[in-house]
């Protein structure tokens, strides 16, 4: 059976799931390298770069990419590429006002913060 999408988006799917921020950003690179006007794409991978970027403690890396990736989603509402991007516009709002603010460029000791809640990315639509 062909799928509509590239293989790297289904694995990314998988791997946003289980929290594999790192190979998330592999996988949707791939695809937007053969296409760079893929802006709903950019917004999936800029958001796999935040939870990574906090997974270590940078908070200011962390607040940028959430905010380039809600900017990148926001056109793509309600559902696109089969995925219900509101869900995920709310969880990148939820995000948003959990994380401290820090306007430094230190790393902040992942013990002391809080951690970002959980997203599922599910497909709408079996294929």
């Amino acid at each position: 059976m062909k799928y509509p999408y590239p293989q790297e988006y289904y694995d990314f799917l998988v791997a946003f799931n289980e929290q594999e921020f790192y190979l998330c950003h592999d996988l949707l690179e791939e695809i937007w390298l053969t296409d760079r006007s893929n802006t709903f794409i950019k917004g999936l991978l800029h958001l796999s770069v935040a939870h990574y970027h906090y997974s270590y403690g940078n908070v200011k890396g962390t607040k940028m990419m959430m905010q380039s990736a809600l900017e990148y989603l926001q056109p793509y509402i309600p559902i696109h590429w089969e995925i219900d991007v509101c869900k995920i516009i709310d969880h990148i709002e939820n995000c948003q006002s959990i994380i401290p603010y820090s306007n430094a460029h230190t790393l902040f000791n992942i013990s002391e913060l809080v951690s970002l809640p959980d997203l599922i990315i599910e497909q709408k639509n079996e294929i």
